[in-house]
């Protein structure tokens, strides 16, 4: 079976890639277009700290080229303030405004959780209820007891994506048994800081051979994230 291996950051606007990533004399306005020249997807995390527009969206399907896939951050609205309790609208709406802003160019649609946000047969259903299974559903916790069977035969059973993560203080297992692959890499053991060595990327290259896969760096406080994405990839190849 082919598979295909997308890998990406979680940021792009970085004055740390300077001289690292982009070129001294290269424009912001410019830093996009360079990292869609290196990357073919890209994890837009603005619209978990503003509910976007459409227009925002089209926006940036107009900046993408061809073929390139955005992955989208469901707003905070949602996932840390109500927490999946009374915003159906809300989550509709946030679904169908990423349908129609970016088009072919959309996979995946993030749910983060927060790490106060702790495991109970209640919040599965909850879950499982406020989804659109038209969608790449991919759900991102925070606190431990979520890393559990019951979970996940559930998430199996309704084609829901456990984010595998690699977080400060939670299991860093890499979960394949879903229908793709998706990985954060947030930095350990310095969050958003530290850079991950060549064993960590054997590792990721290893699990995602076999499935369709999300690879996105979020450690993106530094120059590490863009130097272990280009790492990656390179491995990739």
């Amino acid at each position: 079976m082919k598979t295909n291996t997308l890998i990406g950051c979680s940021s792009f606007n970085n004055r740390f890639w300077k001289g690292v990533f982009y070129p001294e004399n290269l424009p912001s306005k410019k830093w996009f277009e360079f990292y869609c020249k290196h990357f073919d997807t890209y994890e837009f995390n603005g619209s978990f700290y503003k509910f976007p527009t459409l227009r925002i969206f089209q926006n940036w399907y107009e900046k993408a080229p061809d073929n390139f896939i955005f992955s989208v951050k469901a707003p905070k609205e949602i996932t840390h303030i109500r927490k999946f309790e009374n915003c159906n609208d809300l989550i509709t709406d946030f679904y169908e405004i990423s349908r129609a802003g970016l088009k072919e160019k959309l996979g995946c649609i993030l749910f983060q959780f927060p790490p106060s946000y702790a495991f109970s047969v209640e919040k599965l259903q909850n879950i499982i209820s406020n989804l659109n299974y038209e969608f790449k559903n991919v759900i991102e916790f925070r606190h431990q007891s979520w890393w559990n069977e019951q979970v996940w035969n559930v998430f199996r059973e309704y084609d829901i994506t456990f984010c595998s993560v690699s977080h400060p203080g939670l299991p860093e297992t890499i979960l394949k048994d879903f229908p793709l692959l998706y990985i954060r890499l947030h930095g350990v053991p310095k969050m958003f800081y530290s850079s991950y060595d060549s064993d960590k990327f054997l590792t990721i290259k290893n699990e995602t051979d076999s499935q369709n896969s999300f690879v996105y760096f979020n450690n993106t406080a530094s120059e590490a994230g863009i130097l272990n994405a280009l790492q990656l990839k390179e491995l990739s190849l």
